[in-house]
């Protein structure tokens, strides 16, 4: 890492590579680098100075127009499956009011540690890092804050030590509020995704918010029907509690594009409590979220 040293005078300069290091560890990088040098006799003063260079990390925005779609479990899984793919992926848990991530990647009894005033994402066992506003906050505690506040708990989640990832998956809450705006506004998303039921109601919230993202101007990777017809355990038959095709539709009536749909199967609500992200695995139930995955990273190929 070090790319070359200079004695003048009892200064040492030392110019090192810290190119793919978090901000954590760069700073254990200089300081065992001043210890090093300065335990030479010669050397009074040592000088170091790091070199990397900067990662162009991409946002995608995973939202939804109303809650209870499964929008949380369709990130946690898409950020597994596309870690599989060799990609290297963050999650930011922005659902500030009620955050999921922890459960589903695993992390429910972790805490997130600072170096300073930046966060430190948590390494799950899946190759995805992930920061939530559950593990910063008491199991079951009520977060109760106004507009100021959320916006500077997501800047703080979003200004974490990524370290080399280059592409962060955000987990929003429903709805068009605050959380969506400020993210809009000050991070610049580089794609926008849109999870819906096939249901009536759901479609016309998942319009509004497909028209947010299009207001200002984020370009939209298309949307995503969950809970597109549930298979009998027992009779082998499929049902359709919540309508057939409404998404696919809507995408085709709103110009954006639609990219795959999520069965509603009691192996993926349960695995995903449990922390264990279907996608992590074989099984026909992570299927889905894989082909979701492979759309996206052609859509960010593409994109450039």
């Amino acid at each position: 890492m070090v790319q070359s040293v200079s004695l003048r005078e009892g200064v040492a300069t030392i110019v090192a590579d810290a190119s793919g290091l978090g901000r954590s560890a760069a700073a254990q990088l200089q300081r065992e680098l001043e210890e090093a040098v300065g335990a030479v006799e010669s050397v009074s003063e040592v000088r170091v100075a790091l070199m990397a260079d900067k990662v162009a990390r991409k946002i995608i925005t995973v939202g939804s127009g109303k809650g209870g779609v499964g929008k949380s479990t369709l990130t946690a899984n898409l950020a597994v499956a596309l870690a599989k793919m060799g990609m290297k992926v963050g999650v930011v848990d922005a659902d500030i009011y009620g955050p999921s991530q922890a459960t589903l990647l695993d992390g429910a009894d972790t805490k997130l540690r600072a170096e300073g005033q930046t966060l430190i994402p948590h390494d799950s066992d899946y190759g995805v890092k992930f920061v939530s506003m559950g593990q910063l906050v008491e199991p079951g505690k009520a977060i109760a804050w106004r507009g100021p506040m959320v916006g500077s708990a997501l800047g703080q989640l979003m200004e974490a030590d990524w370290g080399e990832t280059e592409l962060l998956l955000v987990d929003l809450p429903p709805g068009t509020g605050d959380v969506q705006l400020t993210m809009m506004q000050k991070f610049k998303p580089t794609g926008a995704l849109v999870v819906s039921t096939p249901q009536d109601l759901a479609l016309i919230d998942a319009a509004r918010a497909i028209d947010l993202f299009q207001q200002a101007k984020i370009p939209m990777v298309g949307i995503v029907e969950n809970m597109a017809g549930y298979l009998c355990p027992h009779c082998g038959e499929v049902s359709e509690p919540f309508g057939q095709g409404g998404a696919e539709a809507a995408a085709g009536e709103l110009g954006v594009p639609f990219i795959g749909r999520v069965p509603l199967a009691m192996e993926i609500r349960t695995a995903s409590d449990g922390g264990k992200p279907p996608a992590a695995g074989d099984s026909e139930f992570g299927k889905p979220f894989t082909g979701i995955a492979a759309q996206l990273q052609a859509w960010l190929e593409q994109a450039g």
